[in-house]
């Protein structure tokens, strides 16, 4: 199984988003392999890959306190999925 996930972050435009999140990621040893962000209209929209093969949290504790810092913190809306589920997913 792999160690990326693919973290998601949608929602209104406000100083921060990317440092909140960065941050998190940070503090947890999960290092940013690839990050992706626009704004629209106001619509804040970021996708990241990110790799936790040295992060000692389990998925399932990230994906639920990203979701906690979204809502509670920013906001915005963070989804965290695996990347082989995100693939299958996706896939024609």
């Amino acid at each position: 199984m792999s160690n990326r996930i693919i973290i998601t972050v949608v929602g209104c435009d406000t100083v921060g988003i990317i440092a909140k999140v960065c941050t998190y990621l940070a503090e947890n040893n999960i290092n940013i392999m690839d990050i992706s962000q626009t704004v629209v209209q106001d619509i804040f929209n970021m996708m990241m890959i990110v790799d936790t093969v040295r992060s000692e949290k389990k998925f399932a504790d990230i994906a639920d306190e990203m979701e906690r810092l979204g809502k509670e913190e920013l906001g915005v809306e963070i989804r965290c999925q695996r990347e082989e589920i995100f693939h299958q997913m996706h896939r024609i």
